[in-house]
């Protein structure tokens, strides 16, 4: 899979790229991120890719041209999802994650500063998503979730991708609690249930769990899968 992110900062993903999972995505080729700078598409001599709001307010936007000029010269008039990450944008929920595994390539534009120009919404963005109801400095947060999300999706990236179908969100529930060795631990014991072998009755436990973290922490899951 072919990820495209387009940023002012590219810096902020040299770390990010070689640690983990998403490193091990990229070494076995399950992924292939390639960071482009917005900045170089400014034409001016300082590079301007901001300016004042039309009507006022505070606050900076960011100019369509640069932003249009990155997006033509990396999507080589190929079809291929442009992705925004804005508070105003859908929740990213796991489903959409999914969805987005399974295609060849995608482009993940980073707004800053207050906006982007509302013309590159209209003319080139195909979805826009937000990681939750809060506002940070830029996309760039964003765009590295979905990249580590992505990429832990991918063949040969985890160690036995039934881990990854057994996480939170998959089948729209939180995930159940997990244990490890020592089977007790500051007086916390391991429950019985999961020292038995009883493979039916551990799933049963599990999803048990499961159903009851989703109600107590996000009861507006249970809603959507009723």
């Amino acid at each position: 899979m072919k990820i495209d992110v387009l940023t002012l900062f590219p810096k902020m993903f040299e770390n990010f790229l070689q640690e983990s999972m998403v490193k091990k995505a990229i070494d076995v080729k399950a992924i292939d991120v390639k960071i482009t700078n917005i900045r170089d598409f400014a034409k001016d001599k300082h590079h301007t890719t901001d300016d004042y709001p039309y009507g006022g307010g505070a606050g900076m936007v960011m100019k369509p041209e640069p932003i249009y000029d990155a997006i033509q010269a990396v999507q080589k008039n190929e079809n291929v999802p442009i992705i925004y990450f804005t508070p105003q944008g859908k929740l990213l929920k796991q489903k959409t994650v999914n969805r987005y595994s399974q295609i060849d390539r995608i482009i993940i534009l980073c707004g800053h500063y207050k906006e982007i120009d509302q013309r590159i919404r209209d003319l080139v963005i195909t979805a826009e998503y937000s990681i939750g109801d809060y506002v940070l400095s830029g996309g760039e947060i964003p765009a590295m979730v979905m990249i580590d999300a992505l990429a832990r999706l991918q063949d040969g990236v985890l160690g036995n991708i039934t881990s990854a179908l057994d996480d939170s969100h998959q089948n729209g529930l939180l995930g159940c609690p997990h244990y490890t060795r020592p089977p007790e631990f500051m007086g916390l014991k391991v429950p019985d249930i999961l020292l038995s072998g009883n493979h039916r009755k551990i799933e049963e436990w599990r999803e048990e769990k499961s159903l009851e973290i989703t109600e107590k922490n996000r009861p507006d899951l249970l809603k959507e899968i009723s």
